[in-house]
């Protein structure tokens, strides 16, 4: 199926561009014009009532959506946000207070956890160890080693790497290894999830998860959601009035908080990108396209344009470059290549209207279902023209 004609609009708005950065900014789908309105006609037909119809449809919907995709039992431990940074500061704001407290986590965590950590850490207010990324063949025996130590009031691990598209395969096992019962076991899913099939039903009860709409969900900005295991973290010191919705049986001389994942709410929101996510998801039951089913597509494209980058050799893109690669190694949907030259390469596509980007040294170049194997080549030439290759 040529899944790029459900993206009419996004290539109707600039013909000429070539978006390789789903990994980034991920295209949105027609669908998501007309939840973009329906959001807005409830807004001024519902006014007041708007939030007795968003908590009591849309949000439970989105609920529904996130459970069905990640193997969740129950669909309520899920809270939402605008940004997954909001999840981050209310989990940090669960650490000890009266002491450093101390995080595990690696050295190739996204900007919004690594730049926040790193501040407090100036103040001595939490300790971090930062186990290397690479090589990464061993990364996932030295992070379960490190973890076994024990000691630690908060695991922070992705499950996609953003700057390399290395992929933690044994979740469980690294949830398995962290022998304090009370920490904090947290999963960044951000490059995971509706990428590469994810079922968290063994892990459930331990783990926190976090992801959002902006990337392979195909919803945009302010779809982000957080899985909150039982029992964990029930009372988050950064926490909006929001939480208290559903804290019955709260005592009365302390905050209160809803048992389940609305503990981790915040407080009002733009609902829009909710009813966005909810109509890609029914999109995507309407076609009967399952993760695993984009995941197949996404491989083929990079497969696809892996060969016709060695028929046509690009320098900058020498695929001996490539960090990970598809096929011989499980790897998120973008190719990274590392190069000092990266931020040249970006900038000299971007000027022909090829959207990649970048991040330091490494070269980023990602795949949706809008894109298809049989124009890799195409994709190639493209760039190779934007290169002055021959």
């Amino acid at each position: 199926m040529p899944y790029a004609d459900h993206f009419s609009r996004f290539f109707a708005a600039d013909p000429d561009r070539l978006h390789l950065a789903a990994h980034s900014h991920h295209a949105w789908p027609d669908v998501t014009e007309a939840a973009q309105a329906q959001a807005w006609r409830d807004a001024i037909a519902l006014a007041d009532r708007k939030w007795d119809h968003v908590f009591g449809e849309i949000v439970p919907a989105f609920q529904r959506h996130v459970a069905r995709h990640l193997g969740l039992p129950d669909p309520e431990t899920i809270a939402i946000a605008p940004n997954t940074f909001d999840f981050v500061r209310r989990l940090l704001s669960c650490l000890p207070a009266e002491r450093p407290a101390r995080i595990l986590t690696s050295d190739a965590e996204f900007h919004s956890f690594t730049r926040q950590t790193a501040r407090l850490e100036e103040d001595g207010i939490v300790a971090v160890t930062r186990v290397p990324a690479e090589p990464f063949g061993t990364f996932e025996a030295r992070f379960r080693q490190a973890a076994s130590a024990g000691g630690y009031d908060l695991v922070f691990l992705s499950q996609v790497f953003f700057d390399s598209g290395f992929v933690v395969e044994d979740l469980a096992g690294i949830m398995g290894a962290v022998p304090d019962d009370a920490a904090l076991v947290v999963i960044d899913g951000y490059h995971g999830f509706m990428a590469r099939p994810t079922d968290l039903s063994a892990i459930a009860g331990r783990a926190f998860y976090m992801a959002g709409g902006y990337k392979y969900a195909m919803a945009g900005e302010g779809a982000c959601f957080l899985h909150c295991p039982p029992g964990y973290a029930p009372r988050p010191r950064d926490t909006g009035w929001y939480a208290a919705f559903g804290a019955i049986g709260s005592r009365a001389d302390q905050v209160g908080y809803a048992p389940d994942g609305g503990r981790f709410l915040g407080a009002t929101f733009d609902p829009t990108g909710l009813y966005r996510f909810n109509a890609v998801m029914d999109w995507l039951d309407g076609l009967g396209l399952s993760v695993a089913d984009i995941d197949t597509h996404v491989r083929a494209v990079l497969d696809a344009f892996l060969i016709a980058l060695a028929d046509r050799p690009v320098a900058g893109l020498d695929p001996a470059l490539l960090l990970r690669r598809p096929g011989r190694n499980a790897m998120g949907h973008f190719l990274t290549f590392r190069t000092p030259d990266a931020a040249a390469i970006h900038d000299r596509l971007m000027a022909d209207n090829i959207v990649v980007d970048y991040r330091r040294d490494r070269l980023r170049i990602g795949f949706g279902i809008y894109h298809d194997a049989e124009r890799a080549g195409d994709y190639v030439a493209r760039i190779a023209a934007a290169l002055g290759a021959p």
